[in-house]
């Protein structure tokens, strides 16, 4: 593992991209103390967000905003680890104004220590968890995992391409929602009603700016978003996500408390047990999400996937809260074989255009 890593084998020279006029800006930050006793002031908390317009005009009225997950940044929609055409670019060649960022302290949207504590994957997780997880069957949906471009272990030069691009994201995950709300508010006030595309851990945030600015989101496109509701598979933790899908207070009717230290915010009851993990929901009558109600979800899950199992709870709970959601199971649509990272493997395109295809309906 201390030898260079070549990632030049087997990958595309010149990425299948498409043509777009670029640009780039920042939204959110604030000026904090940089620490060295100096009376100096540092910026934390901004947004990089990159714009990508097609060469023959935009030919949809709401541009489409990607959200990407724990330790990736906007590049997952770029193209694949492997130089073949990404997301970003078919939407392009449909006519679609995209934005694609880096979440906040992550990236090109500069950390700042006062921000906390960060955490750095190891390639090993990410074999277990995204690219091989049929090797190691920690699930068993996992045994069908066949979409990864490559054996997706340490040296194979598209999983190396990858995981070069991954960085350090924050351990604080109230202090990242809170955050990430106020930018993805501030991107909204600029650029108008948008539709998400969110991904795995930047699902929650999602949620957050459609509670922000209910009415700039037209839709939400959530890929395997961060679940169960009040649990994660990632952290260990009784305290996670006390607001049903995030760290931060969302609104709710009846309203809930958010008091620190008070009683919870949502009640919530066991229900079905998943491969030995029990999964919650809050206790009827549940409380309805007041400001998600109006807009229209579609949550898409990977066969082969860890999501397989529980992202049905992430969909009822939603329910349960007034949502408008609609499950798209890859494997119900005859699209197999799918882990985590559905923008980066085999099938890339099969997918978004099936999204699309949900897009162009709902809006």
């Amino acid at each position: 593992m201390t030898n260079p890593v070549s990632t030049s084998k087997k990958i595309r020279p010149t990425p299948a991209e498409s043509p777009s006029h670029r640009s780039y800006f920042y939204v959110g930050g604030e000026y904090v103390d940089d620490g060295k006793g100096l009376n100096q002031h540092v910026m934390t908390g901004q947004m990089y967000v990159e714009g990508l317009m097609p060469v023959d005009g935009v030919r949809h009225p709401w541009p489409l905003v990607f959200i990407h997950g724990a330790g990736q940044t906007g590049t997952n929609f770029v193209n694949t680890p492997d130089g073949r055409k990404g997301w970003a670019s078919w939407l392009l060649d449909q006519g679609y104004a995209v934005y694609l960022l880096d979440q906040t302290c992550r990236g090109r949207s500069s950390y700042h220590f006062s921000s906390g504590a960060t955490i750095t994957y190891p390639a090993e997780f990410a074999e277990k968890r995204w690219t091989a997880c049929g090797d190691f069957n920690l699930w068993p949906e996992a045994a069908l995992h066949m979409q990864w471009p490559g054996s997706g272990h340490v040296g194979d030069p598209v999983f190396d391409a990858y995981f070069a691009s991954t960085v350090p994201s924050m351990t604080n995950y109230a202090g990242e929602q809170a955050f990430m709300r106020t930018a993805g508010a501030c991107l909204l006030d600029r650029i108008g009603t948008a539709i998400l595309i969110t991904h795995s851990q930047g699902g929650t945030h999602g949620w957050l700016w459609a509670d922000a600015r209910p009415a700039l989101v037209k839709a939400i496109v959530t890929i395997e978003p961060a679940g169960p509701p009040f649990q994660s598979t990632i952290v260990d933790s009784s305290n996670v996500k006390p607001y049903g899908n995030t760290d931060v207070a969302l609104r709710y009717d009846p309203l809930v408390n958010t008091t620190p230290g008070g009683e919870r915010a949502l009640q919530i009851q066991e229900h079905s047990t998943v491969h030995n993990t029990k999964y919650m929901l809050q206790q009827e009558p549940a409380r309805k999400l007041a400001n998600l109600v109006k807009n229209p979800v579609l949550l898409e899950t990977g066969e082969a996937s860890s999501h397989a199992a529980y992202d049905g709870f992430t969909v009822q709970f939603l329910r349960q809260a007034g949502v408008a959601v609609e499950h798209l199971k890859l494997a119900e649509r005859g699209i197999h074989g799918n882990g985590h990272l559905h923008f980066l493997e085999m099938n890339n395109l099969e997918i978004i255009e099936l999204l699309e295809q949900w897009i162009a309906r709902i809006v």
